[in-house]
């Protein structure tokens, strides 16, 4: 598989360390000069390919290492861990970042013929052998980046090209299952989404297992093998990321930020966050704003 032009055109374009985001809607570019520790992040749904360079994602306690010869794809919101494990100034981590439209997912889904029993099943990150045409439709809409003009016109098309491909293909059942609403895949991405907008607030399995749809047992099944993580390590990520962002960007104390967003003890607060990043709120404040690009999203 010949991934050199996709490169080319990312490292046009794309001129500096970190996620960046181009005139074209839903594409963003990532570049690396560097390997780095881990950085903690909400994947949103997207399409991620490697053209040079490798990387590392911990989901849950799940392990997926990837570079070229993979593609991986989020079709749910999912908080991870993730860290470039192959790169040089010479030789950096190149990715292009396709976010995806759950619009245009829904109204693709609708002209596809019925999911096949089981085709739903699978989790919410899945990784999957590259193919030319993705990569062909990958570098062409990359490379509208130097035509303003034709962009316009051209990259929702390619666009689109890219999600038939991928609900087509090998996972795309889980994509479908999403874009559908119906499913059980979907219905979990349903309490997702509440989880999103109030992890602050305490829940309960009952109460989420209603909002799905989904009998308690089966909610939580369903839910780790989506996600790979119960619903509170999931609401517990959220947190904690949220308090970091807000230490960093705000400069707020620990216990201000553990507050909002939902501690009510301090000392919990600062031992889950330990747990989570490796180091008490203080020290990792005082490492991440002496260091900045260390907390950098890649």
């Amino acid at each position: 598989m010949r991934h050199e032009g996709l490169a080319q055109q990312i490292a046009r374009y794309a001129d500096r360390d970190g996620i960046i985001d181009t005139p074209i809607e839903r594409l963003a570019l990532v570049r690396s000069g560097q390997t780095g520790e881990p950085v903690h992040m909400v994947q949103r749904p997207a399409l991620c390919i490697i053209a040079q360079g490798g990387k590392r994602v911990l989901l849950g306690e799940a392990v997926i290492d990837y570079g070229p010869a993979n593609y991986l794809v989020a079709s749910i919101d999912l908080p991870i861990t993730g860290a470039v494990t192959q790169a040089s100034a010479d030789t950096p981590y190149l990715c292009f970042c396709l976010y995806l439209d759950p619009a245009l997912l829904s109204e693709i889904a609708l002209t596809l013929p019925p999911l096949s029993p089981g085709a739903e099943d699978g989790g919410g990150m899945t990784l999957h052998p590259m193919t030319p045409e993705l990569i062909d439709a990958a570098t062409r809409l990359t490379a509208l980046l130097g035509d303003p003009a034709s962009a316009s016109l051209l990259a929702p098309l390619i666009e689109r090209e890219l999600l038939v491909r991928l609900m087509t293909g090998p996972g795309g059942g889980v994509l479908r299952a999403i874009a559908s609403g119906e499913s059980r895949t979907g219905q979990i991405a349903r309490a997702i989404a509440w989880l999103k907008a109030h992890f602050r607030e305490p829940f309960s399995g009952p109460q989420l297992a209603a909002l799905a749809g989904m009998s308690l047992s089966s909610f939580h099944d369903h839910f780790r093998r989506v996600t790979a993580m119960t619903p509170l390590q999931y609401q517990k990520q959220l947190r904690l990321q949220e308090a970091r962002a807000l230490m960093l960007a705000d400069r707020l104390d620990a216990a201000e930020a553990g507050f909002r967003v939902g501690y009510d003890s301090p000392s919990q607060f600062s031992r889950e966050y330990r747990r989570l990043f490796g180091a008490p709120p203080v020290r990792d404040m005082g490492r991440l704003r002496t260091t900045p690009h260390v907390a950098m999203a890649i």
